[in-house]
Parts: C-alpha cells; sequence; structure tokens
C-alpha cells in the first residue's frame, strides 16, 4: 500500500511553475526593453502575407463559420474519448464486463442523439 501524498511531495511541480514563469516574465521584459522603438507610418501599417490591405477588416461573415468551428471541436474532443475505450476494450470487458459496455454504449447514445440532433436542426447545411 502506497502512503498517501504530503505537500512536500509537489514540491519539484511548484518549483518548475515558478521558474517557468520566470523564464517568461524575464524573456519578455528584456525584449521589451532591449528591443528597438522605432515607429513610422509604414511600420505601423497592417500587414497580412504581402498582400495590399483593402477595406475595412471589421466585415460580417457567416455565423456558419463559428458554429462548425464549435462542432468540430465539440465532436472531436467526444472522440478523443472514444480512444482509451476502444484500445483497451478487451480489459475492460475483462475487468467491468457487460457494466463497462453498457456505460460506453450509453455515451455512444448521447453523442449519436447530439449529431442527429445538429442535423434535424441543419446546422451543418451551408446556403
Amino acid at each position: 500500500m502506497q502512503a498517501p501524498s504530503t505537500v512536500i511531495d509537489y514540491l519539484p511541480i511548484g518549483i518548475m511553475f515558478f521558474v517557468a514563469l520566470g523564464f517568461v516574465v524575464t524573456t519578455m521584459v528584456a525584449t521589451h526593453m532591449l528591443g528597438p522603438k522605432r515607429k513610422s507610418k509604414i511600420k505601423l501599417e497592417t500587414f497580412e502575407c504581402g498582400i495590399e490591405s483593402q477595406g475595412n477588416a471589421r466585415i460580417p461573415f457567416s455565423i456558419k463559420y463559428f458554429l462548425i468551428a464549435i462542432l468540430f471541436v465539440l465532436f472531436d474532443v467526444e472522440v478523443i474519448f472514444l480512444y482509451p475505450w476502444a484500445v483497451n476494450f478487451k480489459e475492460l470487458l475483462k475487468e467491468q464486463g457487460a457494466q463497462g459496455l453498457i456505460e460506453m454504449m450509453v455515451f455512444m447514445g448521447f453523442l449519436l442523439l447530439g449529431f442527429f440532433y445538429i442535423m434535424k436542426k441543419g446546422a451543418l447545411k451551408w446556403e
């Protein structure tokens, strides 16, 4: 049996966190202090991949783009949860038997229910 963790066990993680934070702050301050500060009209102009700017960048575009992006992230994260289940499927059946299989089928059911809901709402249709 393993002894319970104490605060001292987490000390290396805290030290590493503060060293990383100190490195980031130090490099940001150093580059700000040591870097050149020459501002000109051309330097402050917007630049995008060598293409000349045209018009205002604040033009509205379809909310469908954001909806597709959010749905992709949502279903991508759910698929990530399926990977460990698929890799350890045999061990899951040995340890939990039918209960593990039922739990995953419930998860898959919710996943498919959400997918059919967005299909019914027409969230993936471009007009």
